[in-house]
């Protein structure tokens, strides 16, 4: 049965799923360098690129062929299953699996390159995408010149306020998502220079969905008594354990993170959203203790218990009382007190409220911000700086068109509130399109961007880092 891409761009193909399919495209493997693959992407259009990943998820599907392919130039015909996704962690809508070259169904050559290989290597879906530095795209200044290469003063350490990477995140079907396989984490941290990330679980997914064409998540369902608490649980003990498996050090307090942090990876273990708390205060002493959680963002996709949220019609007026609370114990204890995602109200709130500084982890500044936007205005970034906290700039394809654009939003947010309270929340792994900074190799790339935006080495150093650490250790202590 041949389809066609106009198939997939309006969603008919739904009602594929499960048929053998035939269907022509160009072949985008996620590892250029590599001889040949058994795991890319299929394009409807010809890649500008070696690598170079389409932003928008119905121009493109994965494919798992049945047997490794060399890279072709030329557009090819895939023959394979069809498997309509639903609520993809990396945002793709169609899957063909057991796929072939049409030329090569009846007399296929044998290869030898296995798809463990191409794993380990580090790269996986999101990860290139005209991506910088060896992948090309920013080893030159936009006028031409050498792009400057940054030199991290002594003691700098690097902190990404906000990650999900090597996928510690349970699926929208927890008998599946529980059981999900890591994907290489502490080797690209390595090749970039990222030291420490603030590794965070998600506890509303199963809640949650996609919605308006794949462009937000909304809640569409009430949880059930516990069950939010018991995703944590899971979702905890993930963390955990890809700690483990990536030989990574867990950061706890000031001292591991002096200690540990230089020698890196580290992980701070974060909450995106504290729905595991189901309104239970006594849980933020349980998640301290036996999780080890050292920072706590208080909201997500849904209006929960302790607030409002950007995207989603007021309910509480702002912070709640239960939030009020939750922020003191997470004062008392040393937990950091991440406000993204919530309303501006809640931050007033917030930052009346708490007796440490605040970070909001992952947004960027808009003048305007649209409904159900999570974009922030200049006040609300004032709001968390008159805290003494930081806002984390994110990457997102939505928000900006490369890591240059990135650097400059980043110099929009230290013009209104100063360079000192400006960080990077990256948000791996949790964006729905691909975004502009998609591995942790990327990092020197955006240290020199950030070079050419107009920041010292030492802001750089500040802005990749310093920032959190400073608001990490009057928190945790």
């Amino acid at each position: 049965m041949n389809i066609d891409w106009p198939t997939i761009r309006n969603c008919d193909a739904d009602a594929r799923h499960g048929a053998t399919i035939e269907l022509s495209g160009w072949m985008i493997p996620l590892d250029p360098q590599a001889d040949s693959v058994d795991y890319f992407l299929l394009s409807a259009d010809e890649p500008c690129c070696g690598g170079c990943v389409p932003r928008n998820p119905l121009t493109s599907i994965e494919v798992h062929a049945a047997m490794p392919i060399a890279p072709q130039a030329d557009a090819l015909t895939l023959r394979g299953r069809l498997v309509h996704l639903v609520d993809d962690p990396a945002g793709w809508r169609y899957r063909l699996v057991d796929a072939k070259p049409l030329d090569l169904v009846e007399t296929p050559s044998p290869r030898t390159f296995s798809r463990r290989a191409f794993l380990t290597s580090g790269a996986a879906l999101g990860l290139t995408a005209c991506a910088p530095g060896r992948f090309g795209g920013y080893t030159e200044a936009h006028d031409g010149a050498a792009a400057p290469t940054w030199q991290p003063p002594a003691g700098t350490l690097t902190i990404d306020m906000h990650s999900h990477g090597g996928r510690v995140i349970v699926s929208r079907n927890p008998a599946i998502g529980a059981h999900r396989p890591f994907i290489p984490l502490a080797a690209p941290m390595r090749a970039g220079g990222m030291n420490v990330i603030c590794l965070a679980i998600v506890t509303d997914t199963t809640v949650t969905r996609v919605a308006d064409n794949r462009k937000r998540f909304e809640a569409w369902r009430d949880p059930q008594p516990g069950e939010l608490y018991a995703l944590g649980q899971t979702e905890f003990q993930r963390a955990r354990e890809l700690i483990e498996r990536q030989q990574m050090q867990l950061v706890t307090n000031t001292a591991s993170l002096t200690a540990s942090g230089p020698l890196g990876p580290c992980a701070i273990i974060s909450a995106e959203g504290a729905d595991f708390l189901e309104g239970q205060v006594d849980r933020v002493d349980e998640a301290y203790t036996q999780h080890r959680l050292r920072h706590l963002q208080l909201t997500h996709y849904r209006v929960n218990e302790l607030g409002d949220i950007q995207t989603e019609p007021p309910v509480h007026g702002g912070l709640t009382d239960t939030g009020v609370q939750v922020i003191r114990r997470c004062n008392a204890l040393g937990i950091v007190v991440d406000v993204a995602h919530g309303t501006y109200d809640l931050v007033k709130r917030a930052a009346d409220t708490s007796t440490k500084p605040l970070v909001l982890s992952h947004s960027a500044l808009a003048t305007h911000p649209g409904a159900r936007s999570r974009l922030i205005t200049a006040d609300h970034a004032r709001a968390i700086a008159a805290t003494g906290g930081v806002i984390g700039v994110w990457p997102s394809s939505g928000t900006f068109k490369d890591l240059h654009a990135m650097a400059e939003g980043v110099k929009r947010v230290a013009d209104v509130v100063g360079v000192e309270h400006v960080g990077l929340g990256t948000d791996m792994l949790g964006f729905i399109s691909p975004p502009v900074f998609r591995s942790y190799e990327q990092l020197p790339d955006l240290a020199s961007a950030l070079l050419l935006a107009g920041f010292s080495p030492e802001e750089v150093g500040a802005i990749l880092g310093g920032n959190y650490r400073r608001v990490f250790q009057a928190s945790v202590g």
